[in-house]
């Protein structure tokens, strides 16, 4: 069973280039009602900024080549070095994530959870199947459990939760076992493995895919998006939360002043400025709202769409896969 009977999507306006789930030719009982927030209008400062993300972009895969931050490394060494940076941060993720977004974090991952708004619906006849990528910490992974036991009764759905660092993972168990919950549950599977390729996860398995504040760090974030897709059954959900482009000239000149003296922060706060300029770095280099959302579908997924969060320093993205 796809995602398409067990969820309900909550939300606004419709952002340009998006459809309505109820337009695409399905059974009555896969409908799905999709709305969402539109996002703000692009300024020339954007346009160029797009056109830089664009050719950072282009670059990374120029021989073999990517971007690590500021600097350019091969490919095959990336996926160490972000390692080594949340090996750093991981005991002090949540501070780290404060740091970033003077706390607000915690307000954009509780809007993520609710918008998504999924669990088993008392009259479905199977749970649903969740992978969280990247998210080694547990907190998206457990706020969904939590949102599906609390409004839809769903205690049978499960969940894997991915990340390619065996520290941040046992960060998340940890968490667990301090919550009293999720740990040793037979429905919640910890599992390094990299999201590129989810070689541990079978084709058409899962219902939803999260990723929150991770693909900005892949390697390539095309093929991070195929095997998305490929892990997906039809009618599954994509649905991806991070760092975004903002779009008001002035708000971003404010925000990127804060940026610079995150480094500075992260040294007095965790005591590794190191990897606080990478983290900033990693966000200037993403693509802007409107790029990502191309590359969701060239991905395969349909009804593709996002929504600025806090003038779109952060962004969720969403597809379905058809």
């Amino acid at each position: 069973m796809g995602v398409w009977a067990a969820v309900t999507w909550k939300g606004g306006e419709k952002s340009a280039g998006s459809r309505d789930l109820s337009s695409l030719q399905a059974p009555a009982a896969m409908r799905m009602g999709l709305s969402v927030l539109a996002g703000l209008r692009s300024s020339p400062c954007v346009a160029s900024r797009r056109a830089l993300s664009a050719a950072a972009v282009r670059r990374s895969g120029d021989g073999g080549m990517t971007h690590f931050g500021s600097r350019t490394v091969p490919k095959d060494e990336k996926a160490k070095l972000v390692g080594n940076v949340f090996s750093s941060v991981a005991s002090k993720y949540d501070v780290m994530n404060d740091v970033m977004s003077l706390g607000v974090h915690r307000l954009w991952k509780s809007h993520f959870i609710s918008k998504l708004d999924a669990g088993k619906r008392p009259n479905a006849s199977e749970p649903l199947h969740f992978i969280d990528v990247a998210g080694g910490s547990g907190d998206i992974a457990f706020g969904l459990l939590d949102h599906a036991e609390a409004k839809f009764h769903d205690t049978e759905s499960t969940m894997h939760v991915v990340d390619i660092n065996p520290d941040m993972l046992r960060e998340g168990e940890k968490r667990a076992a301090e919550q009293g919950k999720y740990y040793n549950d037979p429905r919640v599977t910890f599992l390094v493995q990299n999201g590129e390729t989810l070689e541990d996860i079978p084709t058409a398995s899962k219902d939803v895919y999260t990723i929150s504040f991770g693909i900005r760090n892949f390697t390539d974030i095309q093929k991070g998006l195929n095997t998305a897709h490929r892990v997906l059954k039809p009618g599954g959900i994509f649905y991806c939360l991070e760092f975004s482009k903002i779009e008001n000239p002035v708000v971003d000149i404010a925000y990127q002043q804060w940026s610079k003296l995150l480094p500075v922060m992260g040294s007095m706060v965790a005591n590794d400025y190191d990897s606080y300029q990478y983290l900033v770095e990693s966000i200037q280099r993403f693509p802007s709202q409107d790029e990502f959302k191309g590359m969701i579908e060239k991905a395969g997924f349909a009804s593709v769409g996002y929504e600025n969060l806090t003038f779109g320093t952060c962004a969720i993205h969403w597809g379905i896969k058809v």
